[in-house]
């Protein structure tokens, strides 16, 4: 069985072209980290202090010991950058943290 995701998009509608690259980074992700089962994408568009869009991409993963690991959420102009920049964190994360079969 594979890894699953989940996409949630808040305040705004989401795209196949989100969806797409969500996917490519889960196949990274899963290359990292064999213990994780499941796991959690969020993305909230919002307005900074400018008035101009930014996006939050934040990620919780599920391991086979039913544990949470959260991800420190990133935030940029460019959804494709926050989703690879909070990508880029987990795997950072998982590797700190001795997962059994990082690589």
């Amino acid at each position: 069985m594979g890894l699953g995701m989940q996409i949630a998009c808040l305040g705004f509608a989401g795209s196949s072209a989100i969806e797409r690259e969500a996917g490519v980074e889960l196949v990274r992700l899963a290359g990292v980290a064999k213990d994780i089962v499941d796991c959690r994408l969020t993305i909230k568009a919002s307005l900074d202090r400018a008035g101009r869009t930014v996006f939050d991409a934040q990620l919780v993963l599920l391991t086979r010991d039913s544990e949470q690991v959260t991800v420190q959420r990133c935030t940029h102009a460019d959804v494709n950058a926050a989703l690879r920049h909070t990508f880029d964190d987990a795997v950072q994360l998982l590797l700190q943290r001795g997962a059994p079969d990082a690589i």
